[in-house]
């Protein structure tokens, strides 16, 4: 198992390496972004699953004002019912999204609700940071997780406190600015990186000398490239070509480390100097077997006792001795392999070469 895990991840890094990718996957436009929208609202039709009134006030008292709006004054009522809990309404609007256009929003619990399965989200608005009203959100409320309770068990899967709603908030106003406005045109590197931002400024500059005769792009740092926009040409248009050049990008040597699942992950340029390397796990077993103890028949002394009884065992398996040479992530791979470890083991190892500083890479423990 460890060793097809070890090769599934030398095919994936190996078969990546060196590979072109469009200049739009690797960066994004400065200025263009995404804005986050958020409300406050009400689901309704739960099956006995949403908020205790009783605990949860500010539940009761938006049911309340709905109803008020509505023409309903139950003020002074006892109410008792279970089926509305109280949500956070969050969404991601697009840049330069148009009136009329629709939004994924998801829906998450703010009571003591148990689940939100087959409930519905009445009308909610969503505004942004600067108080606005960009959207309302309203429908049926999917949820992927379930939970169910009885006297003397419960099984939950996943989470039933939190929703999602396709499409589900209309947009009701543009943000404000458009792409032309954006003053200087700059790329942003998702993953920064000296080599990368060479590579982007060069291939821009030899399709901009073939197509406009000259050199339009320039690194700044290992975040940005800075792009100068031939005269009449659209922004769009213009980004659009730049978009579908293809660059190789360049990463950092980095081996991430799961500890908790045991995952691991090697970058292509990872390297480890010539070590030699053992490990031996130490097994200690204690087992305790009471024993009673009582006096012979008819004996006029003595009384019954438990006599306790511990063994101690320990083992340990024969650590072999072996030279991992990792010039490269293949041999790396094959080293790790011929000591059969499981992932445990080689978290431990890993970490032991880079203390002693053969390890060529950035070490993440998450």
């Amino acid at each position: 198992m460890l060793r097809a895990l070890l090769c599934l991840v030398l095919c994936l890094v190996a078969g990546s390496a060196g590979a072109a990718v469009r200049i739009k996957d690797i960066a994004s436009l400065q200025g263009v972004r995404d804005n986050q929208l958020v409300g406050y609202g009400l689901v309704v039709g739960l099956q006995g699953t949403g908020d205790t009134l009783r605990n949860t006030a500010f539940t009761e008292q938006s049911l309340q004002s709905m109803l008020d709006r509505m023409g309903i004054n139950i003020r002074g009522i006892l109410l008792r019912t279970r089926n509305v809990a109280s949500v956070l309404v969050t969404a991601e609007l697009p840049p330069f999204i148009q009136p009329g256009s629709r939004v994924d929003v998801t829906v998450s619990s703010l009571g003591d609700a148990t689940s939100l399965l087959g409930g519905t989200l009445v009308l909610t608005s969503l505004s942004g940071v600067d108080g606005q009203t960009y959207a309302i959100a309203q429908g049926q409320v999917t949820v992927s997780g379930f939970a169910v309770a009885g006297a003397a068990e419960s099984v939950q899967q996943n989470v039933a406190t939190a929703g999602h709603i396709a499409n589900g908030a209309l947009i009701e106003r543009e943000v404000p600015g458009r792409l032309n406005d954006i003053g200087p045109l700059t790329l942003v590197l998702k993953n920064p990186d000296f080599n990368t931002a060479v590579r982007i400024a060069d291939a821009v500059n030899a399709f901009a000398s073939r197509r406009y005769g000259a050199s339009l792009a320039r690194e700044q740092d290992q975040r940005s490239v800075a792009l100068t926009k031939p005269a009449r040409v659209g922004t769009a248009r213009f980004m659009a070509e730049i978009g579908n050049l293809m660059v190789e990008p360049d990463t950092p040597a980095k081996v991430v480390i799961d500890a908790r699942s045991g995952t691991i992950v090697i970058g292509h340029d990872v390297r480890i100097s010539t070590v030699a390397v053992t490990h031996g796990n130490l097994t200690v077993r204690v087992t305790e077997t009471p024993e009673v103890s009582q006096p012979a028949p008819f004996a006029r002394r003595g009384r019954t006792v438990v006599v306790p009884r511990t063994e101690i065992d320990t083992a340990e398996q024969d650590g072999q001795m072996r030279i991992v040479r990792g010039a490269s992530l293949q041999s790396l791979v094959a080293g790790l392999n011929k000591i059969g470890l499981k992932p445990s083991g080689i978290v431990a190892i890993l970490q032991a070469i880079k203390a002693a500083g053969s390890l060529h890479a950035e070490l993440v423990v998450q």
